[in-house]
């Protein structure tokens, strides 16, 4: 028995029928009359007051049990205090008057957006507010939307910082991660930069975060707890008494209409983009001319699919039925060098086939590219050219990124050619075109966000290009007019796009939600999805925007339904939703994929 009382935060070990298991101290409650067993012992660990407080808001907001909010947060070591070793920072960047200007601007505000064209410099600004925080003998985090642009990113915070920056992420070995706490505590690390779980990490005296990218869905969980590391580093900002500044070339509707605005709106060297918009749906010969004369001048290029591998699908000419995964309601991903297709949603594969399940009609034919069959296409028409596959199928660990950009800095590939993670911050001085194919397809989605998203994925791309040189952006779409409006300005098109969602009560201007029930039994999910709009129908604050069968039915050989809901006022949402909640449902509060 332990004669003193514990803190609140304390992390124990305590038995659990044959075994034992870590616990935290959460409240302190009277004996109750029933017998209870001793803690085993102590474990020199800690959850600060803030990261309790945090992971209580986020069980609650975000509909996950307390022991999954806690999980994502690493506790304090309460064997040696967190020490502050003074770094001095060598060199700091030089800050051009505009930069300057909004240094200064973001220093006197709690919580801010940095709005800057891509190429504007907003980097230094960063190095600069975080060489001033280890001035005043505060740490900082700094996060990014994927570990894509990690090695990049490390590489620059290196030549100021040195070892006071750590990168963390999920891809980090266990050992690693140990390693970094170690020098956390000892005071040799003071910043901490990476993905989502970055936001996590142990620091004491906080006074900076920074969110980079911060329209970028990545900051969101697609698994429980379903949290917006944005959102929460606003609300750990508050709670730490730390900076937050909020960053993007293309930001999100909600954050511009949020928060306090500082802009950048000149790049940093201005270079001049020419636009060129086709049509079609593949590459062409205006791409692959333009992609060799690239080429011929030692220049290099990207080339954006908004598909990874071959992700496209089989279909049949015949009855026009696609050729779909058995156990989920979505066609199979043709993985033509693989030889295989492969379900997306719950990883089944199979080998290619060539008739059609409906009708027995044969041949099948794919219609979308995927980034396979775009490298094959180019490599057939332009000899010796060098491609680097940036996607999700080829770039599975943090070794092969780090080699992959490497390869492409070092100028021994040609072109970048892949998915969503080229739109994330890139910045090469030699690249001169930027290709952008499938913008359509995006613009298509049935989400109220596509052309948000569409025109962010523009910029973005036509971002990465022309940081040095005089660059050339080929766009490929149909729909030219609706793009070339904006091209000069993004800011028109946020206002214009904010009137429409203002009018459409859609976020920011109302709470969304969703609720998801997946059943083996297809009338069971359905019976659920009654008894939940019941339910709901008894709260005269919210609207029932649609419910039924989801638009991927099934995955993983469970059918799935979906409620979507909508409320003027936050509280009266999370109240009727704390009501009906239970285990048959997932509840996803601000959601961001509509599948």
């Amino acid at each position: 028995m332990y004669a003193d009382k514990l803190e609140i935060g304390t992390v124990v070990s305590v038995p659990l029928k044959t075994t034992s298991k870590e616990a935290v101290i959460i409240a302190e409650v009277e004996k109750p009359d029933f017998e209870t067993a001793e803690i085993i012992s102590l474990l020199h660990k800690s959850y600060s007051r803030e990261q309790i407080s945090l992971a209580k808001f986020i069980s609650e907001y975000y509909f996950s049990s307390f022991s999954e909010a806690i999980s994502l947060f690493i506790p304090y070591s309460l064997a040696k205090k967190q020490q502050h070793i003074h770094h001095e920072v060598a060199t700091l960047p030089t800050l051009t008057h505009i930069q300057n200007n909004a240094y200064e601007q973001l220093l006197s505000k709690d919580k801010a957006l940095l709005f800057g064209v891509t190429g504007s410099g907003k980097t230094e600004i960063f190095i600069t507010l975080m060489a001033k925080m280890l001035e005043e003998g505060k740490t900082s985090i700094f996060l990014m939307p994927e570990i894509s642009l990690t090695p990049q990113m490390e590489k620059r915070l290196k030549v100021y910082f040195g070892d006071a920056v750590a990168m963390w992420h999920s891809k980090l070995t266990k050992k690693k991660k140990e390693s970094i706490l170690e020098d956390l505590e000892e005071g040799k690390i003071q910043i901490i930069a990476g993905a989502r779980s970055a936001l996590f990490v142990p620091l004491a005296n906080l006074g900076l975060i920074v969110v980079d990218e911060e329209h970028d869905d990545s900051y969101k969980s697609m698994t429980r707890p379903r949290y917006h590391a944005r959102d929460v580093a606003v609300l750990m900002g508050q709670k730490c008494k730390a900076k937050v500044v909020l960053a993007s070339a293309t930001p999100s509707m909600t954050s511009y209409h949020k928060y306090d605005i500082v802009k950048l709106e000149k790049p940093y060297m201005e270079v001049k983009k020419h636009y060129t918009f086709i049509s079609g749906n593949s590459i062409d010969n205006t791409i692959l001319k333009t992609l060799h004369h690239t080429y011929e001048k030692q220049a290099q290029s990207l080339v954006f699919l908004p598909t990874r591998g071959n992700f496209k699908y089989l279909y049949c000419q015949s009855c026009g039925k696609t050729h779909l995964c058995p156990y989920c309601s979505v066609g199979m991903a043709l993985h033509r060098n693989m030889k295989h297709l492969k379900c997306h949603y719950c990883n089944f594969t199979e080998a290619i086939v060539d008739a059609c399940t409906q009708c027995g009609y044969t041949p099948l034919t794919s219609e979308r590219m995927g980034t396979q069959e775009a490298i094959e296409v180019i490599q057939t028409a332009i000899a010796d050219i060098q491609i680097e596959q940036f996607d999700k199928d080829s770039i599975t660990t943090a070794k092969k990124l780090k080699e992959a950009l490497g390869r492409f800095e070092r100028g021994q590939s040609d072109v970048l050619l892949g998915t969503q993670m080229l739109s994330k911050g890139h910045d090469y001085a030699n690249i001169t075109l930027s290709i952008i194919m499938g913008l359509d397809y995006i613009l298509g989605l049935a989400d109220y966000r596509a052309r948000e998203r569409a025109m962010s994925l523009l910029f973005q791309i036509a971002g990465r290009s022309g940081r040095a040189k005089e660059a050339q952006v080929l766009v490929q779409t149909a729909d030219a007019r609706f793009f070339q409006t904006y091209l000069d300005d993004y800011e028109c098109f946020i206002k214009d796009e904010l009137a429409f969602l203002e009018m459409a009560d859609y976020p920011p201007f109302v709470s969304l939600a969703r609720i998801l029930i997946a059943h083996k039994d297809e009338s069971k999910a359905g019976k659920v999805t009654l008894d939940t709009v019941t339910k709901l129908k008894a709260f005269k604050e919210i609207e029932i925007v649609g419910s039924g069968k989801a638009p991927v039915e099934r995955i993983a050989n469970k059918y799935r339904f979906h409620i979507l809901l909508r409320s003027k006022h936050r509280v009266p949402l999370l109240k009727a939703l704390h009501a009906v909640d239970c285990r048959e449902i997932e509840i996803d509060f601000d959601p961001v994929e509509f599948s």
